[in-house]
Order: C-alpha cells, then sequence, then structure tokens
C-alpha cells in the first residue's frame, strides 16, 4: 500500500512540526538562532576571502594586535 501526500500538506506538517519543537524547547531557539547566524558570517566571510588578494600571517597578526 502505497501512501501519497500532497507537497503543500506535507509542507504544512512540517512547519507544524517546527514550531511545535520551538515552543517545546523554547530554550534552544535563541542558541540555534546564534549558530546559524555564526554559520552564515563565516560562509559570507570565506566569500569575500576567495575574491580578494592574499596577505601574510604577519599581516593579519599585525591587524589582530592593533599594530596595522
Amino acid at each position: 500500500m502505497e501512501t501519497h501526500i500532497e507537497a503543500s500538506k506535507l509542507k504544512e506538517l512540517f512547519k507544524q512540526a517546527i514550531i511545535e519543537a520551538m515552543e517545546e524547547k523554547k530554550e534552544v531557539v535563541p542558541d540555534l538562532l546564534i549558530e546559524v547566524m555564526e554559520d552564515l558570517s563565516m560562509i559570507h566571510a570565506i566569500q569575500e576571502g576567495e575574491n580578494s588578494k592574499s596577505v601574510s600571517r604577519a599581516e593579519v597578526f599585525d591587524i589582530l594586535e592593533g599594530e596595522a
């Protein structure tokens, strides 16, 4: 027996499950959002770095130590 669920119904079920999980685990949501934001920032930084010129390790540490 094959069960067929329409895409719209499946989407609604996923939405309900996510909302329910968020309501039950309210303490996890802020940490999850922070993780997502950090990951997106890292992706953006990597992409930006791929399109910029290379610098030496010493130049990086000079900037980090406030010497540049």
